[in-house]
């Protein structure tokens, strides 16, 4: 559902090139509604189309080309896992584009995959924080420009980090240690990394092993150390910050 044109017809709105644009998909009406509110007045976002399924989301996607997609995780057609299908896909064809997740799951698989790739450009939500309309203005503006944001609650749940960085098992990490942790928060290869910080890969392989010791993040199949690695990052970020 394209909200291209204005109210009275009158064709494309103007004066809108420094707006983030919008597209929220979500299946349930009054959700919908409540999240179209949130960016109510705000002069900084357009919302350029609402949609309610799959396959609509993904051709308003291709239309409209919006900054920022903001989904819901279950949507027709099967109701299981679109929302994260769609942000797995956008990484391939439109990188550029961001994405927030809001859902009511605090379900790890969905959150590991969502930042399986990189944590840029990312963010996932829980429904009863969006009463705070700041809260997901916010997360839009960051993933427009390429940042993130992750719910407390939901790094809560995948990582048993203390409130005081002080205590925190991150404390460990040598300056070094932090620079190689930003950019895996980042998505970037071992290779890239190295390039960045002219280091060997080798080195950079080693620094990447003793962050994972540090933070007590043994090797498992079914969870990638570094998609959790980066989600304490997030939560707890760079020791500037505190």
């Amino acid at each position: 559902m394209s909200l291209e044109e204005d109210d009275t017809g009158g064709g494309v709105q103007e004066d809108n090139a420094e707006r983030i644009r919008v597209i929220i998909a979500e299946d349930t009406f009054l959700v919908r509604e409540a999240l179209v509110q949130v960016f109510d007045g705000a002069a900084e976002f357009e919302i350029v189309a609402l949609s309610d399924n799959l396959d609509d989301l993904m051709q308003s996607i291709e239309t409209l080309s919006p900054h920022v997609v903001v989904s819901d995780i279950r949507m027709p057609p099967t109701g299981v896992d679109e929302g994260i299908m769609m942000a797995e896909a956008l990484r391939e064809s439109h990188p550029e584009i961001g994405v927030v997740i809001v859902s009511q799951y605090l379900d790890s698989t969905y959150v590991l995959r969502l930042f399986e790739r990189g944590s840029g450009g990312r963010a996932y939500l829980l429904k009863d924080r969006v009463a705070d309309r700041n809260q997901l203005r916010r997360a839009v503006e960051q993933v427009a420009e390429g940042g993130s944001m992750v719910d407390p609650l939901v790094v809560d749940a995948l990582v048993t980090a203390r409130d005081d960085v002080q205590h925190s098992k991150l404390s460990e990490l040598t300056p070094r240690e932090w620079d190689v942790l930003a950019r895996v928060a980042e998505g970037k290869s071992n290779a890239t990394i190295a390039e960045e910080l002219y280091l060997t890969k080798r080195a950079v392989e080693k620094y990447v092993h003793a962050i994972f010791v540090k933070l007590d993040m043994p090797d498992d199949v079914e969870v990638s150390r570094r998609v959790k690695a980066t989600l304490l990052y997030l939560r707890q970020g760079s020791p500037e910050l505190h």
